[in-house]
This record gives structure tokens, sequence and C-alpha cells, in this order.
């Protein structure tokens, strides 16, 4: 059995990781709200569409998650630089999909990030199974 990093190695990259999360996602979420009104409230939503104040808390209750499944994994691999590379390229297409969106409201553009994000995230799993 391979042994992990250090505890304080440990300790000290998931704060990074989630602080370097948290500094590559929360202006997304600056655009987002500034473009809400009136554009996202005139769209044609279902009945399931969430209310509004859901979704900060669960981004951020998401990010938090991710950024642990990233660290566990980074701890445990040889291959650290890859997984961490996937995961910020992946946070900054998911950051990227908030813009296109909300604030230049291009929504085929947007389906399409969300595409890529799917592959991104299926990736990840697929890395993270390894550990």
């Amino acid at each position: 059995m391979k042994k992990s990093k250090t505890k304080s190695q440990g300790y000290s990259s998931l704060f990074i990781i989630v602080v370097a999360t948290f500094l590559i996602t929360f202006p997304a979420g600056f655009v987002t709200k500034a473009a809400l009104d009136p554009w996202y409230y005139n769209l044609a939503k279902p009945a399931f569409n969430p209310p509004n104040w859901i979704f900060g808390p669960v981004w951020t209750l998401l990010y938090a998650m991710m950024s642990v499944a990233v660290w566990l994994a980074y701890k445990k691999s040889k291959h650290s630089n890859k997984i961490l590379a996937v995961y910020f390229i992946h946070l900054f297409i998911n950051a990227s999909w908030s813009y296109v969106f909300f604030y230049y409201k291009q929504i085929f553009l947007a389906s399409f990030i969300i595409s890529i994000i799917i592959f991104f995230i299926l990736y990840l799993m697929v890395l993270y199974s390894k550990y």
C-alpha cells in the first residue's frame, strides 16, 4: 500500500485547494447575481426549477465537497499534478459558464460549455475512482 503525504502537508494542501476553488468560482457568483434581473427572471423555466435563494448555499457546499474530493485523490496519487490540473481546468470552465450564460446571455454556447463540464466531471470521476 502506498503511503500518503504527511498530515501537515495534507491539511495545508486542503486549505490551498479550498481557497483556490473559491477564488476561481466566487467572482462567477457575483456575475450571476448581477445578471439575474430582469433577463433570467423572464426566461421560461420548468415548474421544478428551484427557488433562486437555494443556489448560493448549494453551490458553496458543492465547491467545498469538490475541494475535499480532489484533495483526497491528490493526497494518495502519484499523479497529483495531473489530478489538480484537470480539476482546476474544470473549475475555470465551470466558472466561465456563468459569464457566458448570465452576462453574455448566450444560451447555445452555455449549453455547449455544459457538455464540456460533463466531460470533465466524468474524467475526474475516473481519476478519483483509482483512489
